[in-house]
């Protein structure tokens, strides 16, 4: 039997989620997918189903009860009601909560995917009290980090809900062949506390230093783009260090091939928010490029230091420093990181392994 799935997502197409496009496109079942806000106020193909007319129109037709739920989360009911939805899969552990009174009143099942901020930012934490009534209702917590799988059995999390499921990287990553011939490096994503994008540029002014010639290119986009320009400037590294803006997966492929490693300095900011499992890092190592990272969140999951690529203490500006010198000095160490990257990645991080484990999920949430 086909299944009617509710994917529910605070954001339609934000460039920096490829994993909810990934969900969508990839799970068996007929997916609804409900977007924009934590309480979802759309569903796909443009249909508002919280509209201002509609709304009146329920109300007129006694279909809200305004007693017990508020105008948004009865629009929701009723749009799940009406698309027979039979199991709900909540991006986010914040979405998860706001549709936790919805879920309930159909006793819906609700799968929670948790992703980053939303297990680590305090404000957030506090707000939806450590989570503690989603703990209880839902059927399955995944998690991409063995630091979130930790954070959330701190929580009180049921350790036999929790399922460490890591993203997948695109097949067509697989497919790149970097040349390792240009004294180049690459870091993509958003420019926020979190990744750190000044630390990045301070490190990579010292290896300017000893190789002029070097290039980094920054590409993404986020509140701290212009300071990180304005500090690009101040040092006059306008040469060394290039901002593209957002790239899409094919332009990343391109930047790929060129660079020697992928550089990516992400910390704890200071409201707590840290990484999942940077979908980009799978990207890069199935394609064949090591990794220069911190230690942080997910990432050591991923990159093994000295065999897959080279793991910094956060803020460790130096340490980075001296890893992206290492690698320039002998692109040949490069090549056999990134070939011990790609089998690592392969083996262990593939996209269908992924989606093989939310399809199961799902099933086994309508068995329970």
């Amino acid at each position: 039997m086909k299944l009617n799935i509710a994917l529910c997502s605070p954001n339609k197409n934000a460039y920096s989620e490829t994993f909810i496009q990934a969900h969508k496109r990839l799970l068996k079942g007929t997916i609804f997918y409900y977007y924009d806000g934590e309480l979802p106020s759309k569903l796909e193909n443009g249909l508002v189903i919280n509209s201002r007319k509609k709304r009146l129109l329920d109300l007129f037709k006694g279909h809200l009860n305004l007693n017990r739920f508020s105008l948004p989360e009865q629009a929701l009911l009723t749009s799940f009601k009406k698309n027979k939805i039979d199991v709900v899969l909540a991006e986010y552990g914040t979405t998860a909560m706001k549709l936790l009174p919805v879920c309930e009143e159909l006793e819906l099942p609700i799968i929670v995917h948790f992703h980053g901020f939303d297990a680590s930012r305090t404000d957030l934490l506090l707000q939806n009290d450590h989570y503690k009534k989603l703990f209880d209702y839902a059927k399955f917590i995944v998690i991409v980090s063995k630091k979130m799988e930790t954070d959330l059995l701190n929580m009180g999390c049921p350790s036999q809900k929790l399922i460490y499921n890591v993203y997948g990287p695109g097949e067509e990553f697989f497919e790149v062949q970097p040349q390792f011939s240009k004294p180049q490096f690459i870091f993509a994503g958003r420019f926020v506390d979190k990744k750190a994008p000044h630390y990045l540029i301070l490190s990579f002014l010292e290896v300017v230093k000893s190789f002029p010639d070097a290039i980094l290119i920054m590409a993404g986009d986020g509140v701290l783009k212009e300071s990180c320009e304005n500090l690009v400037e101040y040092y006059e590294l306008e040469k060394n260090i290039i901002f593209p803006g957002v790239v899409d997966a094919s332009m990343l492929r391109k930047y790929f091939i060129e660079s020697l490693a992928y550089v990516q300095h992400s910390v704890t900011a200071k409201d707590g928010d840290s990484e999942g499992t940077p979908v980009v890092i799978l990207e890069a190592g199935a394609a064949g490029l090591p990794v220069i990272s911190t230690r942080h969140a997910g990432i050591p999951d991923v990159v093994i230091d000295e065999e897959t690529g080279y793991l910094v203490e956060e803020e460790d500006i130096r340490g980075m420093s001296e890893r992206m010198l290492k690698l320039l000095r002998n692109p040949g160490r490069a090549k056999i990181l990134g070939k011990n990257a790609r089998e690592r990645i392969s083996s262990n991080f593939r996209l269908e392994r992924h989606i093989n484990k939310l399809n199961s999920l799902v099933n086994k949430s309508l068995e329970q």
